[in-house]
C-alpha cells in the first residue's frame, strides 16, 4: 500500500514538473521588437566584417545589448532608461576588463558589480532581463584578453555600439508609438533593505563564488559560469529559480547540439554575423514564450559573441563541453544561491547582523531601527 502511495507520488510529481518544464507562455510582444533587436546586435558585426575587424565588431555588439532593456512607456521614459543602462553596460565592461591585470580582484570586482547592479535594477524597478546582461559584460571584460592600453579602445568600441543601438532604439520607439499606446510608468516601490540591499549582496557573493570556483578548477574563459549563476538564482521565488536552472541546462544541452552544427560549417565574417542577428531574432522572440525554448539559441549565439574572433584556435569538441560543464557549474551554484535568498531561516539568521553591519537607514522600513 505505501509503495503504490509512493509510486503515485512520485507520477503526480513528475507531471508537475513536466507542466511546468513544458507551459508555453503568453507574448504580446510585437515582431518589430526581436527585429530591432537583432538590428542593434548585428549591424556591429557587419561594419567589423567590412573592415576585416571581427574583434571590434563583437565588443561593440555587447554595447547594443542595452537595447533589451528598452520599457515600453514613453518617449522620455525609454530613452533615459535606455541610456542609464549603456552607460552602465559599459562600466561594467570597463572594471571588468580592467580587474583582467590583476587577477587577485577579478572575483571582488565581479561582487562588487554583480551586487551594485542588482541593487540599482531593484531600486529603480528595472525589469527582464534585470542584472544578467551587465554581469555577462562584466565577466566578458574580465576574460578579454587585452593589453593595458587597450581597455579604452575598446571601452569606447562599447560606446559606439550602445550609441548605434540608441538610434534603432528611437527609430523603434517613434514607430511604434504611432501604432500603440505607451504603457503607464509604474511609481517605483518603496525600497527595502531585505530586497534591495540583502538579496543583492547575496547575489553578488554567489555570483562571486561561482567564480571562485571556476578559477580552481582552472577553467579557461569561464565567462559563463557566473552568467548562468545570474540567470537562474534572480528567480522571484524558489520555484522560479528551479524551473530556471532546468531550463537553462536543458536548453543549453541541446544548443551546444545546434552550435556543434553551425561550427561544423565554412563560417567567415559575413555568415557570422548574419547567424548572430537569426539567433537574436529568435531568442527575444521565443524567451518570453519558453525560457529552455531560447536557451537553444542563446547558447550558440553566447559561443559566437565571446569567441567568434578566435574560431579554430580549439577543437570544437574542446569548446562544446566547457561551455556545458559552465552552464551546469553556474546553475548549480545559482540554485545553491536561490535555495539560500528564499529560505527564512537564512534570512533570519544573516539578515539583521548584516544590516547593524551596514547601518543603511534609508532602507529601513518605517518604525524599525
Amino acid at each position: 500500500m505505501n509503495l503504490t502511495h509512493a509510486l503515485a507520488s512520485a507520477r503526480s510529481a513528475l507531471r508537475n514538473e513536466m507542466g511546468h518544464l513544458t507551459r508555453m507562455n503568453h507574448s504580446d510582444r510585437p515582431w518589430q521588437m526581436p527585429l530591432a533587436a537583432a538590428l542593434a546586435t548585428g549591424l556591429p558585426l557587419v561594419v567589423g566584417a567590412c573592415f576585416g575587424r571581427m574583434d571590434f565588431g563583437l565588443v561593440s555588439s555587447i554595447g547594443g545589448l542595452a537595447f533589451l532593456y528598452l520599457p515600453a512607456t514613453p518617449l522620455y521614459h525609454r530613452m533615459v532608461q535606455f541610456m542609464a543602462c549603456a552607460f552602465a553596460m559599459t562600466a561594467c565592461y570597463a572594471l571588468g576588463a580592467l580587474s583582467h591585470f590583476v587577477p587577485v580582484l577579478m572575483v571582488p570586482a565581479l561582487i562588487f558589480i554583480t551586487a551594485l547592479v542588482t541593487m540599482l535594477c531593484r531600486l529603480y524597478a528595472v525589469g527582464p532581463p534585470g542584472s544578467i546582461f551587465f554581469v555577462m559584460a562584466a565577466a566578458i571584460g574580465v576574460y578579454s584578453p587585452l593589453e593595458l592600453l587597450e581597455v579604452p579602445r575598446m571601452t569606447g568600441l562599447m560606446v559606439m555600439g550602445s550609441t548605434l543601438a540608441g538610434l534603432i532604439a528611437f527609430a523603434y520607439s517613434v514607430y511604434m508609438l504611432r501604432r500603440h499606446d505607451p504603457q503607464a510608468i509604474a511609481p517605483l516601490p518603496r525600497p527595502t533593505f531585505e530586497f534591495v540591499v540583502f538579496d543583492s549582496i547575496v547575489i553578488g557573493l554567489c555570483v562571486g563564488a561561482s567564480l571562485a570556483i571556476a578559477q580552481l578548477l582552472q577553467l579557461e574563459r569561464a565567462y559563463w559560469v557566473p552568467v548562468s549563476c545570474v540567470a537562474v538564482i534572480q528567480g522571484v521565488s524558489l520555484r522560479a529559480v528551479w524551473n530556471k536552472q532546468l531550463h537553462r541546462i536543458l536548453g543549453t544541452a541541446a544548443g551546444l547540439l545546434v552550435a556543434w552544427g553551425l561550427l561544423l560549417l565554412p563560417l567567415n565574417v559575413w555568415t557570422i554575423s548574419l547567424a548572430m542577428m537569426a539567433l537574436t531574432f529568435l531568442i527575444e522572440t521565443l524567451v518570453v514564450r519558453h525560457y529552455a525554448l531560447a536557451a537553444i539559441f542563446i547558447t550558440p549565439l553566447t559561443i559566437l559573441l565571446a569567441d567568434a574572433a578566435r574560431l579554430g584556435e580549439a577543437p570544437i569538441t574542446t569548446l562544446i563541453q566547457a561551455r556545458l560543464f559552465d552552464t551546469v557549474l553556474g546553475s548549480f551554484v545559482g540554485l545553491i544561491g536561490g535555495l539560500c535568498l528564499h529560505s527564512p531561516g537564512f534570512r533570519a539568521r544573516f539578515g539583521p547582523p548584516l544590516r547593524r553591519m551596514l547601518a543603511l537607514t534609508p532602507f529601513t522600513r518605517p518604525g524599525q531601527r
